[in-house]
């Protein structure tokens, strides 16, 4: 039988006595009352008795990081809300401070205040760096934020390094191993918590399908798997239960998910990026994580991590359906069968995988130097 972890701040030595008592009980039961413990677990969190929760912006004053910050500070799992940045962070947290829910929200600014900001932190959200711009190519943007998320990985392996690291900045393909080869650098690596969030991509194929199909989009959880980036991802459209596609469709639906962030880099006249669904999507998949870390649920998500799906092909780095628990991956989903059209994106997909994943551990090695 696993072990249930509980993490515990009691007031006194007989709340300890009391709840100890309560735990073990649920503890020896655990398949039996698995519903019950994990509402246990959500009633001691709201009396205080549950440890507290931190939660760290990396790139809070940008657009993608007030926004999450916001969405954040209204989730009822989350105690504190360390916002960083190299200006205005201060700034955001005053307002956010203002909101009326229970998250104390604390901002840091620049270099000097970072470890301050991620010391005690149980997940780390990561949005800094510049979003691609039009005319700006993928090279463009490498050589800006690899060394930003290159800087923040440091830190992170430095002062939490048990956390769960969730990656935004672009290009995720290639950050994500930056971020592994740092911690490795630091002997903290640990594969099954750091995740590239690519629930934007999961986010749009719901979208667009319910849309075209009639569904009930809050029904509808539809696996993309592969890389986070143009062509390389791949929406299972087969695998959807009960729903046919026509050719044309799976085309036309399958081109919109992979560029929809363009969409909104010209519907905005080239004066901003996906910002707002990027922060909606990315305060998903950390909702999923709380839930995890916090009340003991085991959860599903699409995610770009270390993974053995694509080993085969010589790909270490890998988005597909994971299940979560409060130690990070507890299983990679398989995917599954594909259909010939996918099957010829995944093929089409794993060469330029191939070069944005050796981009990354490449920029780290060449740094050492």
């Amino acid at each position: 039988m696993d072990e249930i972890v509980p993490f515990f701040k009691p007031a006194s030595y007989t709340s300890v006595l009391f709840i100890n008592q309560i735990i073990n009980f649920f503890i020896q039961y655990k398949v039996i009352w698995k519903v019950l413990y994990n509402d246990l677990c959500l009633y001691l969190f709201i009396l205080g008795i549950y440890a507290t929760v931190k939660v760290a912006i990396l790139g809070a004053a940008g657009g993608i990081g007030q926004s999450i910050s916001l969405i954040l500070k209204k989730h009822p799992l989350v105690d504190e809300l360390a916002l960083y940045d190299i200006v205005n962070a201060p700034g955001v947290a005053t307002d956010l401070s203002h909101i009326n829910t229970k998250a104390k929200v604390t901002g840091y600014n620049g270099v000097k205040e970072l470890d301050s900001a991620l010391i005690g932190c149980d997940i780390v959200v990561v949005p800094a760096g510049v979003p691609r711009k039009p005319g700006m190519t993928r090279d463009d943007l490498f050589k800006i934020n690899a060394g930003i998320v290159k800087g923040l990985a440091t830190a992170i392996a430095k002062n939490c390094p048990k956390a769960f690291t969730c990656v935004i900045s672009n290009p995720v393909n290639s950050t994500v191993p930056i971020c592994a080869e740092v911690f490795k650098t630091y002997g903290c690596y640990n594969p099954k918590k750091l995740f590239g969030v690519t629930t934007l991509d999961v986010v749009r194929a719901n979208t667009f399908v319910s849309e075209c199909k009639g569904l009930d989009v809050s029904k509808t959880d539809i696996t993309v798997i592969g890389g986070h980036s143009g062509t390389t991802i791949i929406p299972l459209l087969s695998q959807i239960p009960g729903v046919n596609f026509t050719e044309s469709q799976i085309k036309s639906l399958t081109q919109h998910i992979q560029f929809g962030g363009d969409e909104v880099v010209k519907a905005k006249n080239g004066k901003g990026s996906a910002t707002l669904s990027m922060a909606y999507a990315g305060a998903v998949f950390v909702d999923k994580l709380l839930n995890a870390f916090v009340l003991n649920k085991t959860v599903t998500a699409c995610s770009y991590v270390e993974s053995p799906i694509a080993k085969a092909d010589g790909i270490r780095f890998f988005s597909s359906a994971l299940k979560i628990n409060k130690n990070g991956i507890e299983e990679y989903v398989p995917l599954g069968k594909l259909s010939e059209f996918e099957q010829n994106l995944y093929n089409e997909c794993i060469p330029q995988l191939k070069v944005n994943i050796e981009k990354g551990v490449n920029f780290v090695a060449q740094s050492k130097l």
